[in-house]
C-alpha cells in the first residue's frame, strides 16, 4: 500500500481551485480515496449515488467509481483528500464504499493532517506509519459502535469544534468557547480532554495553524498577510509559533507543499 496523494483545501473559493476540486472523475486500478470534510456545505457524488455534505463526514471511493465534488459558494468547504494505491484489502474496501457516508465528527480533523504531512515526508519509516493509520481507521469504522451515553457528551464536543471552526480568524477565549456550550470552563476542559487529549486552547491555536498551512499551500498570500488575517500579534510571533509546530519556517514549508493543479479533465 502506498499513498499517492494528499491534499487539504481550506475553504474552497476561488475559480481555478473551484474548477479541479469540482471536476467529475476517477482514479486508476487498486486506487482507493477519501475525503473527509469539516466545513462547509456541497454534494458529494460517488458513481450514481448524491450525499448531502455535512461537517465530519468521511467518503470512501474505490477505483474506477466515478466521483465530484459539488461546493457551494456562501458556505465553503474545507476538506482532507487522500488517495492510496493497495491490492490487498479490496473486500473491505468495496464493502466501505457501499456504507458511505461515515460520520466521524470534525475531531479527526488532525489525524488526517498527520497523515498528509507524513505522506510527503522522506522518511520511509513514517510513510508506512501512515498507511497503518488509514488501515487501522478503516477497519474500525468496519466495527465501530456508538455508546448512547457517550454520544450525548460527543454532542457538546461537536458544538464546541463548529464554533471554534466558524471564528477561526477571531481571537475566541475559553470563556467564550464555554459559554457557548453552556457548561462551567473547568468542566469543558475536562470533558474536551478526555475526548480529544488537548485542551480547547490548543486544538484552537492547532485549528488556526492549520488555516495558516492550507494559505501557504493554496495562496499567493504572504506570510505577513497571513498572519494578520489569523491576528497573530506579529509576523514573528505567527513564525515561530508556526515552527514549533511543523518544524518548518512558513517559507520553507510554502516551497515544500505549494500545491500545483493539474489539467481539467
Amino acid at each position: 500500500m502506498d499513498i499517492k496523494d494528499a491534499v487539504f483545501v481550506f475553504q474552497m473559493h476561488e475559480a481555478t481551485e473551484l474548477l479541479w476540486h469540482q471536476r467529475f472523475h476517477s482514479h486508476g486500478y487498486d486506487q482507493t480515496e477519501l475525503h473527509y470534510f469539516v466545513g462547509g456545505d456541497g454534494t458529494f457524488i460517488n458513481g450514481n449515488k448524491r450525499y448531502s455534505i455535512s461537517s465530519g463526514s468521511l467518503f470512501l471511493t474505490t477505483a474506477d467509481t466515478t466521483h465530484q465534488i459539488e461546493a457551494s459558494i456562501q458556505n465553503p468547504l474545507t476538506y482532507y483528500a487522500i488517495l492510496f494505491e493497495c491490492s490487498d484489502h479490496q473486500e473491505l474496501f468495496d464493502r466501505l464504499e457501499k456504507k458511505n457516508p461515515f460520520h466521524l465528527g470534525t475531531g479527526r480533523r488532525f489525524f488526517f493532517e498527520e497523515i498528509r504531512d507524513k505522506a510527503f515526508k522522506e522518511e520511509q519509516e513514517l510513510r508506512i506509519s501512515a498507511v497503518h493509520q488509514i488501515l487501522g481507521l478503516l477497519y474500525g469504522l468496519a466495527a465501530e459502535k456508538t455508546d448512547p451515553v457517550e454520544q450525548k457528551e460527543n454532542i457538546i464536543i461537536e458544538r464546541a469544534l463548529d464554533y471554534m471552526q466558524n471564528h477561526i480568524f477571531d481571537k475566541l477565549t475559553l470563556t467564550d468557547i464555554a459559554s457557548h456550550v453552556q457548561r462551567d470552563a473547568s468542566y469543558f476542559v475536562r470533558l474536551f480532554k478526555r475526548w480529544m487529549n488537548t485542551t480547547p486552547m490548543q486544538y484552537y491555536a492547532n485549528l488556526r495553524l492549520e488555516a495558516a498551512r492550507a494559505f501557504l499551500a493554496n495562496t499567493s498570500l504572504s506570510v505577513k498577510e497571513i498572519a494578520a488575517k489569523l491576528q497573530y500579534c506579529s509576523e514573528f510571533h505567527f513564525s515561530k509559533q508556526f515552527k514549533q509546530s511543523t518544524g518548518l519556517s512558513p517559507t520553507a514549508y510554502r516551497l515544500r507543499y505549494l500545491q500545483k493543479l493539474g489539467p481539467f479533465s
